[in-house]
């Protein structure tokens, strides 16, 4: 039994999964807008709006543990240089998924989630 275990597996172990969520943030940082599988996309959300709750803060500490999710000097400095002052006065809710159907080969539903 599953007993409080929160999020999707996604179909991989616990290292390749991170190394996903990871990726899809850096794209998500790098484009504003990813086209993705709706489960990675509501999978990635808490991730992203992690990075984005620690850019707004803007201290040395929060630069450092973003750029352990990050592991990207470049995209750490975007983050808080350009997106983290853009959402100054929101609190939360980061992201917008739109949907956009199924993928013509396995009927996966296709996502685009994009920064608000």
């Amino acid at each position: 039994m599953r007993h409080q275990k929160k999020g999707r597996r996604l179909g991989r172990d616990a290292s390749r999964r991170e190394a996903l969520l990871t990726g899809l943030t850096k794209e998500i940082i790098n484009h504003e807008r990813i086209k993705t599988t709706e489960a990675r996309a509501k999978e990635v959300r808490f991730l992203l709006d992690k990075t984005i709750t620690l850019a707004k803060k803007g201290d040395l500490h929060s630069r450092r543990q973003a750029l352990a999710i990050l592991q990207d000097r470049v995209l750490t400095d975007k983050l808080f240089t350009e997106i983290g002052p853009r959402f100054k006065d929101r609190n939360g809710g980061y992201t917008r998924i739109l949907k956009l159907g199924f993928r013509q080969g396995d009927l996966a539903k296709m996502v685009i989630i994009e920064l608000v």
